[in-house]
């Protein structure tokens, strides 16, 4: 079911709200959390499908801010309308979506703040660009997870670099969460016979790949060997990560991605193998960042002294600033 609701306030929004749950008992009462997605106008429905589809492991109110020029509107057209969803609509959530045009669009946190569940943990996730320091910004001071996507910046590698800059427990990315398949296989290859130290490090992937570089600076501080890290146009390779080598004494351990779902592993004395390693949807990423409501500390150390020691040895990525 969908409820528009055209030029309206932060009021109206949310005794329609009370009014749909008595009324048709659409709404149910048992969400565990409040994801905030901010957005620019028409480009909302990407982020509402991933929200809905990660509210089945994660039952909660979507709250949906979309700002900036479009429709016509000017500047001076000051105006919210807004949208509920629920049901079918809404996977196992409850979404209001919130445009605001012109002056309306100002403050952000005044258009959300009545409609946040009452104690209950409060999910920031930008999508698109996001503010140069996200917990300073009007929806990052009110959320304890801050969710950012360095991927969907206009420069990749700026924006991690950023990131890193104004990094404070609770921020993530999902360049970072697109990493765990990756970083688990390493780990299980590492975790076998022969134990041997790892002496060299090569990582390669596309040059505005911000997992790239957070999967260098990871096996850099982990295994406490400065990698190589090669970076190809899309022009002339897949986009994202494609490939990792690691030498030991008793040969290197290869895992390249040689189609778009499927990776190869080459190891000294076994048979190759090709391994299942998806590139992770919007929905993988936000639902596994909502298992956890506390902060990321190995984020937060790779973000912060890895990359700043990575672009000291590789020169390959801005430097981070203390």
């Amino acid at each position: 079911m969908i409820v528009d609701l055209p030029n309206t306030t932060t009021s109206k929004i949310s005794k329609a709200l009370v009014k749909i749950r008595e009324e048709g008992g659409a709404v149910a009462l048992g969400r565990v959390l409040t994801l905030i997605i901010s957005t620019r106008l028409g480009e909302e429905e990407e982020a509402i499908e991933a929200a809905n589809d990660a509210s089945r492991e994660h039952p909660m109110r979507v709250l949906v801010v979309s700002t900036g020029a479009a429709g016509g509107r000017t500047a001076t057209d000051a105006r919210v309308d807004a949208q509920i969803r629920v049901g079918g609509d809404a996977g196992a959530s409850e979404v209001v979506v919130v445009r605001a045009y012109g002056a309306a669009a100002a403050d952000e946190e005044s258009l959300i703040m009545g409609l946040l569940l009452p104690d209950a943990p409060v999910v920031a996730w930008w999508p698109g660009t996001a503010p140069d320091v996200v917990s300073q910004s009007p929806i990052g001071r009110i959320a304890q997870r801050r969710i950012t996507d360095a991927a969907a910046a206009s420069n990749p590698l700026d924006a991690l670099a950023r990131i890193a800059s104004g990094y404070v427990p609770g921020d993530t990315d999902f360049a970072w969460t697109r990493l765990t398949l990756w970083r688990a296989q390493l780990a299980a290859v590492l975790d076998q016979p022969p134990y041997q130290p790892v002496t060299a490090i090569e990582v390669h992937g596309a040059a505005d790949s911000p997992s790239t570089v957070l999967l260098a600076a990871w096996l850099q501080l982990q295994l406490k060997v400065d990698p190589s890290l090669s970076v190809s146009s899309k022009a002339h390779g897949s986009s994202g990560i494609q490939g990792v080598k690691l030498v030991r004494k008793a040969g290197p351990i290869e895992l390249d991605r040689t189609m778009v779902n499927v990776a190869t592993l080459v190891q000294p004395n076994q048979p190759t193998h090709d391994i299942s390693l998806p590139r992770r949807s919007l929905r993988d990423c936000l639902a596994e960042e909502l298992r956890r409501l506390d902060p990321d500390d190995l984020f937060g150390e790779v973000i912060t002294r890895g990359v700043r020691k990575l672009g000291e040895t590789t020169g390959a990525i801005p430097l981070v600033t203390p």
